[in-house]
């Protein structure tokens, strides 16, 4: 079976397409281990689907499922279109509801599914906490200086409020994320929900206007925009490798 490793914004996922639905949590956890598997953050499995041009299965590393990934919808939409299971333009899937994408060259651009608010602004732990879903629920705080990113905060508001943490820093108009993921239960270099969040949080609170350049751990550059209230989310992907499994 072909198998191949993406990189979206220092978010990396083993993917692969099959017409077998099953429950592949194990797998997921042997490939997605980085000393004794591929190494990745998520497993993204690709299946037919009667209305749209496929849908998704997606598990953390910990072989835990998840609704909804940011970067895993642009990483897997240019394997779809790279493998010819759709067009440049598509629509899939997802746990959280239909996923649009478009790719162009190296470039996926992702309209998210539609962005909530679930309660009001709170303080804990020192600081203003803003909680909303952006296909899976993200705690956004803003701070002067995301060097003071603390994993104890972090993993403690994610175990209290199941929900995953961000930390987001504003300067000259862009948004510098850092973010704590359950199911990988540490931060990552990147999170397309997590930045989606904070960006709406930031717009939601006259922060940013409708349209930003974003900067996870990786550095790499991205960008969202808010039409309505619809998020579109944009930036590069790279297929690392691919090869062949015997699953």
């Amino acid at each position: 079976m072909q198998i191949a490793k993406y990189n979206a914004s220092g978010n990396d996922f083993v993917i692969l397409h099959t017409f077998i639905e099953k429950d592949r949590s194990d797998f997921a956890k042997k490939v997605c281990n980085r000393q004794s598997g591929i190494g990745a953050d998520g497993l993204i499995v690709l299946l037919p689907d009667n209305e749209h041009d496929f849908k998704w299965q997606f598990y953390n590393n910990d072989g835990s499922a998840a609704s909804m990934c940011g970067n895993g919808t642009r990483a897997c939409a240019h394997y779809a279109y790279t493998n010819g299971l759709c067009d440049a333009q598509m629509r899939f899937m997802t746990g959280a509801g239909v996923i649009h994408s478009c790719v162009e060259g190296d470039v996926v651009e992702t309209e998210l599914t539609e962005p909530k608010k679930l309660r009001d602004s709170f303080e804990e732990n020192g600081l203003v906490w803003y909680f909303c879903d952006t296909g899976v629920p993200h705690l956004v705080t803003f701070v002067e200086d995301i060097g003071c990113f603390d994993k104890t905060i972090a993993r403690q508001m994610r175990f209290k409020y199941n929900a995953n943490v961000n930390y987001a820093m504003i300067r000259e108009k862009a948004l510098h994320v850092r973010t704590y993921e359950r199911g990988v239960e540490d931060e990552t270099l990147a999170c397309g929900t997590g930045m989606a969040a904070c960006f709406y949080s930031a717009y939601r609170e006259k922060f940013l206007e409708d349209c930003a350049k974003v900067y996870p751990t990786s550095q790499e550059e991205l960008q969202l925009r808010i039409e309505g209230n619809k998020l579109f989310f944009k930036g590069l992907v790279q297929k690392v490798f691919e090869t062949t499994l015997d699953l």
